[in-house]
């Protein structure tokens, strides 16, 4: 299932968000602007920008994680965020010959529906191996006949096999990435991905993403997640009703990894 960890970030990322919000509401300079930024003042900071719904100073700060196995379906869902950067193994350039694949968990709760979701994984697998080999024999000629050495043709046929056999890889395969987003693209993402009626995989990878960014900068995203978690709900009809519970849930996340955070005494 998918695994996310945090590469990155910018450096001191809460000092940073006050220090730009503190440059909006003060007469100080861009060189003393971290003076005095105390953890205390620091916070207070970040909760009047809270209050005031003043998130551009939160565009300063950034955040990189790793994100693997998970499906191409997660692939197209994450990149409807726009406002972020995108670094994905590609098909085109990897073998995906034997490739892995990520079972819906109510696919894998039924042993007969597992079978055939397994099935159907290892059909899509015998295709692409078949168009590989069929791809790479015809442009392993072509290229021989257009005077390239034997060994160098045969690489290169393999390579460009590839394009074209991918059209058969299902949703389902595996894929990772790097993915870059500023504070305020996560506040947006949480709000929509840690909600329930999210789909199972990005709502996953949502909520590992939230426990990352709140160990480095609890502050900042001490409002992050679901919309219900501090106001109402805005499904309206579509609301899952359970705001109370999704609100208990998200106090205990973050409670779990302020705990996990705290330094033991020396």
């Amino acid at each position: 299932m998918a695994y996310v960890t945090l590469l990155a970030h910018t450096p001191e990322p809460e000092k940073l968000v006050a220090a730009a919000g503190k440059l909006c509401y003060s007469q100080s300079n861009v060189t003393n602007l971290m003076d005095q930024l105390t953890e205390e003042k620091t916070h207070a900071f970040l909760d009047r920008l809270s209050e005031y719904g003043h998130e551009s100073p939160v565009e300063h700060v950034s955040f990189t994680f790793g994100i693997e196995g998970v499906s191409r379906a997660f692939l197209a869902q994450i990149t409807r965020h726009r406002i972020a950067s995108y670094s994905v193994q590609s098909q085109r350039y990897v073998n995906k010959e034997n490739f892995d694949y990520i079972v819906p968990p109510e696919i894998a709760a039924i042993p007969e529906g597992k079978e055939a979701f397994a099935q159907a994984m290892e059909s899509a697998a015998a295709h692409y191996g078949k168009l590989v080999e069929v791809l790479t024999e015809a442009h392993t000629q072509t290229m021989i006949d257009e005077g390239m050495e034997p060994g160098a043709a045969r690489r290169a046929a393999s390579k460009k096999a590839n394009e074209d056999a991918r059209f058969v890889l299902p949703n389902a395969c595996d894929t990772k990435m790097v993915v870059t987003m500023n504070a305020r693209s996560l506040y947006n993402f949480f709000r929509h991905r840690c909600c329930n009626r999210a789909q199972w995989e990005i709502r996953d990878v949502a909520e590992q993403m939230l426990r990352l960014v709140y160990g480095v900068a609890p502050a900042l995203f001490a409002k992050a997640g679901p919309p219900c978690v501090k106001g109402p709900c805005p499904e309206g009809k579509m609301s899952c009703g359970k705001m109370a519970g999704m609100r208990e849930k998200y106090d205990v996340l973050k409670r779990e990894v302020s705990c996990s955070c705290t330094k033991l005494p020396e």
